[in-house]
């Protein structure tokens, strides 16, 4: 279930509980006031020796107070509210508004004595103002524009898809096996011999080599369920000039005479065709040729190979699209944006204390409602209602360009096509991309609850060299400049072993930059082996340090935009995944913009936020979205008893 009873909004100083209990509530309410007439006479028992007004003032005053909550149903939710987010964060403690009536009913029965013991004076009112009035300007002049640090959750596998995320997207998809950039090997059954390319592209196919490695391993690219291209680790594709042809890896783009028909049996067997019919087939002479007569069958024959899937880690919004077509793949998509992040995720997210919202977006939403094939449109009216949500909330929110044309890393989040990366080297991809990030910054620079825009998300290390990125990095914060001089423009670090260091040397932009690096205890061989207290201890000691001094730089603010209570270890317990939670928190809290979860939710238990949220395995600390909810509490709670404060009772 989602929590969405008890949320309040009290940016306006008014709010209303939403829950299913609210009219049991008015009921006992009812009764409340029906009960308290026999209290006045036990009021003069009780004499304040220390005031020099009338000896019951104190107490009245109190009572009052109480009396006022009672009749001010909006002000009461608001309290109620606050007094939930209080004890969420101080004690992990959940109070609804029914059980907030509970307390008042009993608090009530316990009478004058019981307030008398509480409340000395009126100087503890006033006490309780000033608290407020404390935290509220200690909240407003830390962090950015006069909000906290970031707080942040991502909204991974929303609008930019990645199947480890929620694979069942990808279950319905024939074949599904064969998307666009799985790699498979052929085999010939006659020859036992593995289907080559020479020199790994631009030369003959040969069906000679007894050990498949690289060279013998092809990228499929995606017509149907069952026409494919095959690209070779050049990049070439194979081709055929008709029949009685040999088939080459010498073209360099993909068209109608790169097409091939695969057929293909339970047992992995697979019979190769031209567009014409004819067969593909190993020749005697180790060649591969379009040649063979008639329609083979499934014994062993010169026209059958065996299909070996090398790999198959590519499923983003490419594979999606492509493998189910438009017409499907736009009902799948429309029924996942529509339910996977909704309006009761940012309630769950405010009521937690999260103040911002990281949101991946991919270069085909400036193309919105029709994208270029095979992209679906609705991502674009998707991030429209995700900045109304969080304005409903007050959440901020980051547009975080996850994709970009070509790819940036070759990786499914990046919507590569077959796990290349085209965006370094092409002028028009990279042009393209500013276009995207010109088109996202005018339609959101004067939205209340835009906090930044990410310009491009983990770009390789090892296939985007520095001064392409940071040419591009230069030229997108002029562009976000022309409609914004608020708005945080945020650099992301190249994954793979990258100087941290290396964008703070840059001198991109002069003001509100940043630089996300994302901390994962994962993906490297470095981390295998560790032990709970090992990951721990690198947290304290290597990420700690890193960050002082990226703080102590001259340049950028310092963002975690990524990072997630995971690690290798095996079998760790609640208590393991809590102390490591803890200590990922307490240091990355230091950031000098803060930091956002990945992601908020997923397959995958431990990756998921909400998850080890409600189940405890994360536990939040307070933050100064958490105090600016308690000031709110302790601020409405003094404002109101100072008003009884001027009046001599």
């Amino acid at each position: 279930m989602r929590e969405e009873e008890g949320a309040a909004d009290l940016s306006g100083g008014m709010a209303e509980v939403v829950t299913g209990e609210e009219e049991g509530g008015r009921g006992r309410r009812k009764k409340e006031e029906g009960s308290g007439s026999g209290r006045g006479g036990k009021r003069k028992r009780f004499v304040n020796k220390g005031a020099n007004t009338s000896p019951s003032n104190d107490c009245l005053y109190f009572l009052l107070f109480f009396n006022f909550l009672k009749v001010q149903r909006w002000f009461f939710s608001v309290f109620i509210t606050c007094l939930s987010d209080f004890c969420k964060v101080l004690f992990n403690v959940e109070v609804s508004v029914v059980d907030g009536l509970h307390i008042f009913h009993e608090l009530k029965e316990l009478g004058p004595a019981f307030y008398m013991e509480i409340v000395f004076c009126k100087w503890g009112f006033l006490f309780l103002l000033c608290c407020g009035l404390i935290f509220s300007v200690g909240c407003s002049v830390e962090g950015l524009h006069g909000n906290a640090r970031v707080r942040g959750v991502n909204l991974g596998g929303w609008l930019v898809i990645e199947g480890w995320i929620k694979p069942s997207l990808f279950d319905d998809i024939p074949n599904g096996d064969m998307l666009d950039g799985t790699e498979v090997q052929l085999k010939s059954v006659t020859l036992n011999k593995y289907v080559s390319a020479e020199n790994g592209g631009g030369a003959t196919i040969v069906v000679d080599r007894d050990i498949p490695q690289s060279w013998e391993t092809f990228r499929l690219w995606r017509v149907s369920e069952s026409i494919f291209q095959f690209r070779t680790l050049g990049g070439q594709f194979l081709t055929c000039d008709g029949d009685g042809g040999t088939v080459t890896a010498t073209a360099e783009s993909a068209s109608s005479n790169k097409t091939f028909y695969v057929e293909r049996n339970s047992d992995n067997r697979v019979h190769i065709k031209l567009n014409t019919g004819t067969y593909l087939q190993a020749s005697k002479a180790n060649q591969l040729t379009a040649d063979y007569p008639g329609t083979p069958g499934w014994d062993d024959n010169a026209a059958t190979f065996e299909l070996i899937i090398a790999s198959n880690l590519l499923h983003g919004d490419y594979q999606l699209a492509n493998g189910y077509g438009r017409d499907k793949a736009d009902e799948v998509l429309k029924k996942h944006r529509n339910s996977f992040i909704t309006v009761a995720d940012f309630n769950f997210l405010y009521r937690h204390g999260i103040n911002t919202v990281r949101i991946p977006v991919g270069w085909w939403i400036a193309y919105d409602p029709n994208p270029p094939p095979p992209f679906i449109g609705g991502t674009l009216e998707a991030l429209d209602n995700a900045f109304s949500w969080a304005q409903a909330y007050g959440i901020k929110c980051i547009i975080d360009l996850h994709a970009a044309p070509g790819s940036q890393n070759g990786m499914e989040h990046s919507a590569s096509r077959d796990g290349t990366t085209g965006w370094p080297t092409s002028p028009d991809y990279i042009s393209q991309t500013l276009n995207v990030i010109d088109f996202l910054a005018s339609r959101y620079a004067k939205n209340p609850s835009l906090l930044g825009i990410e310009l491009l998300n983990e770009p390789s290390a090892a296939l985007v060299p520095l001064d392409i990125l940071v040419s591009y990095y230069k030229r997108g914060y002029e562009i976000v400049r022309k409609y914004s001089s608020t708005a945080y423009v945020i650099f992301c670090q190249r994954i793979g072993n990258a100087d941290p260091f290396e964008l703070y040397q840059a001198n991109i932009g002069a003001e509100n930059t940043v630089v996300d690096l994302h901390y994962y205890n994962l993906f490297d061989n470095f981390f295998v082996n560790m032990s709970s207290l090992d990951n721990i201890q690198y947290i304290y000691k290597s990420r700690q340090t890193q960050l002082q001094a990226l703080n102590s730089a001259n340049g950028p603010l310092v963002f975690i935009g990524e990072w997630v209570n995971e690690w290798n270890v095996t079998g760790g317990s609640q208590t393991d995944y809590q102390d490591f939670g803890r200590v990922q928190l307490e240091v990355y809290n230091a950031a000098s913009f803060g930091w956002a979860y990945w992601t908020l939710k997923n397959d995958r238990k431990h990756w998921d936020f909400e998850w080890n949220v409600r189940n405890n395995y994360l536990q939040l600390q307070l933050g100064c979205s958490s105090f600016r909810q308690i000031s709110n509490a302790v601020l409405l709670l003094g404002l109101a008893c100072s008003y009884y404060l001027l009046y001599d009772v």
